[in-house]
């Protein structure tokens, strides 16, 4: 699903779910411009999926018209299909960089990080019969899946043969902290290149 199927899905999300939002708000929730939200706005109007309204001279109310509620279905479609896509290459990728991992002897691992990525890596480690040792990550979350999350400056008192990186976006910051703390490169798990 390209960027334009996201934003539209979102925007006729938005707007079914309030019919009174400003485009402002839209604005935020979307992350762009407020002239670029107008413009989508006007786009999705043109093609006939909402209706624009006018109650009381000042307000403004979005209305999704037939049309709308059949293309936001689609989009979900679209979306669900491409979420599930993107959600088996995660796993491929987890289960792939795990077994390489074992192959290696490696078999006590610790999870950096606490967001839906650890969560999966967490259930291949279980599914390849591997050891959580523990979760660490920056944020002050206390806890994640029930374990302790802990800093990661407390690696060095732990026994580990490997950190498996679970943050996409964040994975060279996190490399970046492990090397501060004296953890060798070798022991270091990525799902990506680390840029």
């Amino acid at each position: 699903m390209n960027l334009q199927g996201q934003r539209d899905l979102l925007l006729l999300t938005e707007l079914e779910r309030d019919s009174a939002v400003t485009q402002r708000s839209l604005a935020v929730k979307m992350g762009v411009a407020l002239g670029l939200t107008n413009l989508y706005v006007k786009r999705l109007a043109r093609k006939g999926y909402i209706k624009v309204t006018t109650i009381p001279s000042h307000r403004v109310r979005y209305l999704l018209t037939p049309q709308g509620f059949a293309e936001k279905s689609r989009l979900t479609y679209l979306y669900m299909q491409y979420s599930l896509a993107q959600y088996r290459d995660m796993r491929a990728r987890l289960r792939e960089t795990l077994l390489r991992a074992v192959e290696s002897g490696m078999k006590r691992v610790v999870i950096y990080g606490t967001g839906e990525l650890a969560e999966m890596a967490y259930l291949s480690l279980r599914e390849m019969n591997m050891v959580l040792v523990g979760f660490v990550d920056d944020g002050q979350q206390p806890s994640f899946l029930s374990y302790p999350v802990w800093r990661p400056q407390t690696l060095t008192e732990w026994e580990f043969d490997a950190v498996l990186l679970a943050d996409l976006d964040g994975a060279a910051r996190q490399k970046e902290n492990l090397s501060r703390h004296h953890i060798p490169d070798a022991k270091i798990l990525a799902l990506g290149p680390l840029a």
